[in-house]
């Protein structure tokens, strides 16, 4: 299993006690060291250094029971930005009615590999938006990444 499938569960309790909403969580190595990464968001208003210090102390000490991580890394509490990388059904349906750049992993009839949509609604298997005045289904395994832009 993944390190951020692991921790996924150990972080939820915490964000939700908060009022706040866990965006993600990615484990990454970056040169020779490695991050754990989770990305906080609030329904209303931004995330503040305050948020992310009080995720980071109740998280802590659960990591390092737990220990799900092997190897030596950095934790960082995030806010999950003003860009963003739309990767799950709830995401999407969070941001249905606004702009996204969409990329496929091949172009498909007649859209490019990556163009910009309306988000217009959403199942586990078929995003559709809108291009203009077309409307497009698309199967969301043809989909390699969508990106709100909300500056």
């Amino acid at each position: 299993m993944a390190v951020a499938d692991v921790v996924k569960p150990l972080v939820l309790p915490i964000t939700e006690e908060q009022g706040l909403i866990l965006w993600d969580v990615e484990f990454v190595k970056e040169g020779s060291e490695y991050f754990l990464r989770v990305y906080i968001d609030r329904e209303e208003g931004g995330i503040g250094i305050d948020d992310c210090e009080a995720v980071s102390r109740a998280l802590d000490p659960i990591l390092d029971e737990a220990d799900p991580i092997s190897q030596s890394y950095h934790l960082e509490i995030c806010s999950a930005g003003l860009i963003r990388d739309l990767k799950t059904t709830e995401h999407i349906r969070r941001f249905l009615g606004y702009e996204a750049e969409v990329r496929l992993y091949k172009g498909e009839g007649d859209l490019p590999k990556k163009f910009s949509a309306r988000l217009d609604a959403v199942t586990e298997e078929i995003l559709t938006v809108t291009v203009g005045d077309q409307t497009y289904s698309l199967e969301r395994k043809s989909i390699s990444k969508i990106k709100i832009d909300l500056i």
